[in-house]
């Protein structure tokens, strides 16, 4: 019986070890996928290719990183909604060209694609802290433009891309008029638990009943849990039902916790709608659902048209 006891615990011990190897080996590799496999770090298709309006466009994050985007517009002097886009944490920007050319149609709107550090054409090396350094340049370099309405700069993020959204949206409440999350998840720590199920029992965030003894471990937990009830701007949730990667429970956490602090926050879910291709699947009702979001919440500003009109009438009569 001794014997018994003493092995199961050789046991379990052995697979926390092996846990904690992982964590502090892999993670990085986990979170971060700048380079899908059989492709390579470069772009595949440029803008170009889908015969898009684009400029490179090129800037340093605060630590003096090089960074690389693409800003993207519907048509030059569009001062429709800027969406500042933040992708998933697999392959490089150019993988979500065809979703965006479609939501530069749909939206009548602009997108910026950031592109983080050590993906596609950015220098460096991806990490938490890094990345929200980058979203912080991304976000001040659209502010600083005179090319586009500053006061309907959106935020949009998928997955990983919410996490970093979240956090940007939150820390720039004069900047970001609103925030879009789409198959998000409550934070790295509790998605280790759904990757490797054993590490449940040691790793999780704030909602977790766990011992939590290994969440030291753990370099970029991105708690968008705990950074989505602190957003004050218009928050738009979409799931999908079908999701195979993030279980629709975080998203469903997310807006519940969003909402009880947050009466301008907006659920959608759609039914076939899996980790990547929600808004394929999701159809006319997925882009009427953000144009609406848009609409109420963005809207064009009426008043500076009009402005705008009687200047140019008084100019005229004073000719």
């Amino acid at each position: 019986m001794v014997s018994y006891v003493s092995a199961l615990l050789y046991g379990v011990g052995g697979i926390v070890v092996a846990g904690m190897a992982l964590l502090v080996a892999f993670q990085e590799k986990l979170v971060y996928v700048p380079v899908l496999p059989g492709l390579t770090k470069s772009y595949q298709i440029t803008p170009a290719r889908l015969r898009l309006m684009y400029e490179d466009v090129w800037f340093r994050s605060s630590d003096g990183v090089r960074l690389h985007s693409w800003f993207i517009k519907f048509f030059p002097d569009c001062r429709g909604p800027t969406i500042l886009f933040f992708q998933e944490n697999a392959g490089n920007i150019a993988h979500r060209l065809e979703m965006v050319r479609i939501m530069i149609q749909r939206l009548h709107c602009n997108v910026f694609m950031l592109s983080y550090r050590g993906y596609g054409a950015s220098e460096g090396y991806p990490s938490q802290q890094g990345i929200t350094n980058d979203a912080q340049a991304a976000v001040d370099h659209l502010y600083q433009r005179t090319d586009i309405d500053t006061s309907r700069i959106v935020v949009f993020g998928r997955s990983l891309g919410g996490a970093v959204g979240a956090v940007l949206t939150k820390n720039n409440p004069d900047k970001v008029s609103a925030l879009i999350l789409e198959n998000t998840f409550t934070s790295i720590l509790d998605m280790a638990g759904v990757l490797l199920p054993f590490l449940k029992w040691f790793i999780g965030g704030s909602s977790s009943k766990g011992p939590k003894l290994l969440n030291f471990l753990v370099r970029s937990p991105w708690s968008t849990i705990d950074v989505v009830g602190e957003v004050k701007q218009p928050i738009l949730f979409l799931s999908g039902l079908q999701d195979e990667m993030v279980p629709p429970s975080h998203m469903q956490m997310l807006y519940a916790k969003a909402a009880a602090r947050n009466n301008q926050c907006k659920f959608v879910e759609f039914s076939t709608g899996m980790h990547m291709d929600t808004w394929l699947s999701g159809g006319d009702h997925y882009w009427r659902t953000i144009q609406q979001f848009l609409d109420q919440h963005v809207p064009e500003k009426k008043e500076t048209e009009s402005s705008s009109k009687y200047t140019v009438a008084a100019v005229k009569s004073t000719v």
